[in-house]
Order: structure tokens, then sequence, then C-alpha cells
């Protein structure tokens, strides 16, 4: 049962996937993340935990919360999990350029509205 109690710590996992991602993927050439492997496979772990932590928010958290497409962070993860030999490196570059822009933003302001509430 996922509880709607553990929705902030299940946020901040997954900022501090955001961030790891942004520190170690950010300067990187397409290229030059190809060639890394050990820290091409860091930064799919950390997709990872964005899914994983996405995916155990409560279905409460979710509703309140529809901009945010929770189902494809999950399945994203599920996908790299079970389909890793399917993964394009293409893939990978998108979601750390573009789609954690703007999911990084969402869960900051889901963070601060938190804070409002308690």
């Amino acid at each position: 049962m996922r509880e709607p109690a553990k929705d902030k710590m299940r946020l901040e996992h997954i900022l501090e996937a955001i961030n790891r991602l942004q520190i170690h993927a950010g300067d990187l050439s397409k290229d030059e993340l190809e060639k890394d492997v050990m820290r091409y496979y860091g930064i799919v772990k950390n997709i990872e935990i964005i899914g994983e932590a996405a995916r155990m928010l409560s279905l409460e958290f979710k509703e309140q919360h529809p901009d945010t497409d929770w189902r494809i962070i999950s399945n994203m993860r599920n996908f790299l999990v079970h389909e890793y030999y399917q993964v394009d490196s293409d893939i990978i570059w998108s979601v750390i350029h573009h789609e954690i822009v703007e999911l990084k933003e969402s869960v900051v302001q889901y963070l601060a509205e938190n804070e409002e509430s308690l």
C-alpha cells in the first residue's frame, strides 16, 4: 500500500536523482555519454530510481497532480529494468536533457506546496 505520508520522501528521492543526473550528465556530449559505459549505467540507474519513486507515490498525490504523467515515468523505469537490451542512448539523452528539466520544476513546486501545508 502506498502511503501519502511517504510522498514527500519519494519526491525528495526523485529530486536527488535528478540532481545527480544533472551533475554527472549535464555537460556531457552524447558521444561522451555513449563512450563512458559506467557513467551511462549510473545515469540509467538514476532514471530507474526516479521511476520507482514515482510509482510509489500515493494514488491520492498522483490524482492531485495530474499535470505530471506519472505512468510514463513509472513505465520508463520498467522499460529500463526489463527491456534493458533495447535501451537506446537517444532516449536516455532526451530524458536527461529535456524531460528531467520539466520534471524537476514540477517536483520542486510539489515539495514547496508540501512545506506550506505543514
